[in-house]
C-alpha cells in the first residue's frame, strides 16, 4: 500500500483579493513540491465533489444557507474582514470536503497506508454557525462525523498543529466526549483562544499552546506532554491531523520557530500512536501555511513521513 494524494484544479478557483494570505499560489507551491521525483510513488487522484448533505454533520442549516447567500455572481465577497468568497467558493469547499470523506473512506478499507487531502480553503476556525479566519465549512470536522455515521467509529482524534488555534473544531466538539481535539498553536494569536484550561465538557480538549518565538524543543516537549498522552489515553479508531505549516519559522502570520525536520517528527509520532491504536488510519487535511518556500517545504516532509507508513 502507499500514500494517496487527493487535489484538484478547482482549488485555484477560490479566489481571494490581492496581498491576502490564503491565495491559490499556496496550492501550486503544494503541488510544485509534491512533484518531485522522490514523490513518484504516491496514489494521486481528483478531490471529487462532495455531498452537500454532509456539511450538515457539522453545521446547522441556517450557516450553510448564509455561506451559500453570501456567494457572489462576479468578483469578491467579504464574509468577514478575513474570509472572502468567489463565485466557485462554495463548489472548491465541496471538493474539499468530498476529499476528505473520501480519505476516511479509503483508510478504513485499507485500500491506502494513509492520506493526504492538498485542498483550500482550510477548515479549522469555522465555528458551529460562524465562517472566520478564511475557513467557511470545518472539513475536519465534517470527515470525523463521516467516519462516525459511515464506519462506526467510536472515537476520533483530530490532532491540529496549526499555528493558529483551531476554535472552529473545538466549538464543534466542545460537549462531544466521542471526539479529542488536541492543538499545539501561538498563544496570544489570533483567534485568543487555545488556553489550557480549555478542556471541553468531557475533558476531550486539549489544548498545548506555545509562547511567540518558541522552537521546536518547545514544540516537541508540548506535542510528547500533551498530545501524545492524551491520545494513547484516548485510544482513537482513527486520527486526522489539521496540517497547518504556518508553525514554520518563515511564516508571516506567527512567530513560531519551527523548521522541517519539526513536522516530520511530529508526523512520525502521531504514525507510531496510530498504529497503536486504530490500525494506522491517518487522514491529514492541509490547513495554514502563508510563506510558500516554507509551506513547500514543510508538507514535503510531512508527505515524505506519510509514505514511510
Amino acid at each position: 500500500m502507499t500514500t494517496r494524494l487527493y487535489s484538484h484544479d478547482i482549488f485555484l478557483d477560490h479566489i481571494t483579493p490581492p496581498g491576502h494570505p490564503e491565495r491559490p499560489d499556496r496550492i501550486k507551491a503544494v503541488w510544485e513540491a509534491l512533484a518531485d521525483e522522490v514523490f513518484d510513488p504516491l496514489d494521486r487522484l481528483d478531490a471529487p465533489e462532495g455531498d452537500p448533505e454532509t456539511i450538515r454533520y457539522a453545521h446547522p442549516e441556517d450557516h450553510i444557507e448564509r455561506v451559500i447567500a453570501q456567494i457572489p455572481e462576479t468578483g469578491i465577497a467579504r464574509v468577514d474582514a478575513d474570509t472572502c468568497a468567489s463565485p466557485k467558493s462554495y463548489e472548491v469547499a465541496l471538493h474539499a470536503i468530498g476529499a476528505a470523506n473520501a480519505a476516511v473512506d479509503d483508510v478504513f478499507a485499507q485500500t491506502v497506508s494513509n492520506v493526504f487531502v492538498a485542498a483550500r480553503p482550510p477548515g479549522h476556525h469555522a465555528e458551529k454557525t460562524t465562517a472566520m479566519g478564511f475557513c467557511l465549512f470545518n472539513t475536519a470536522a465534517i470527515a470525523a462525523r463521516h467516519a462516525q455515521r459511515a464506519h462506526g467509529a467510536e472515537r476520533i482524534a483530530i490532532v491540529d498543529w496549526d499555528v493558529h488555534h483551531g476554535n472552529g473544531t473545538q466549538d464543534i466538539f466542545w460537549d462531544d466526549p466521542t471526539v479529542l481535539y488536541c492543538s499545539t498553536h501561538q498563544m496570544p494569536l489570533y483567534p485568543g483562544t487555545g488556553a489550557k484550561d480549555e478542556t471541553g465538557e468531557h475533558g476531550t480538549i486539549r489544548n498545548a499552546p506555545l509562547r511567540p518565538h518558541d522552537t521546536g524543543d518547545q514544540f516537541r516537549e508540548a506535542f510528547k506532554d500533551r498530545i501524545l498522552t492524551a491520545i494513547n489515553d484516548f485510544r482513537p479508531d482513527l486520527l486526522i491531523i489539521s496540517a497547518g505549516f504556518d508553525a514554520h519559522h518563515r511564516d508571516p502570520l506567527a512567530e513560531i520557530n519551527l523548521v522541517e525536520d519539526d513536522f516530520d517528527w511530529a508526523t512520525g509520532k502521531l504514525m507510531d500512536a496510530a498504529g497503536r491504536h486504530c490500525d494506522n488510519r491517518v487522514v491529514s487535511l492541509l490547513e495554514g501555511g502563508y510563506d510558500l518556500k516554507g509551506l513547500a517545504s514543510s508538507t514535503a516532509a510531512h508527505v515524505k513521513r506519510l509514505m514511510q507508513g
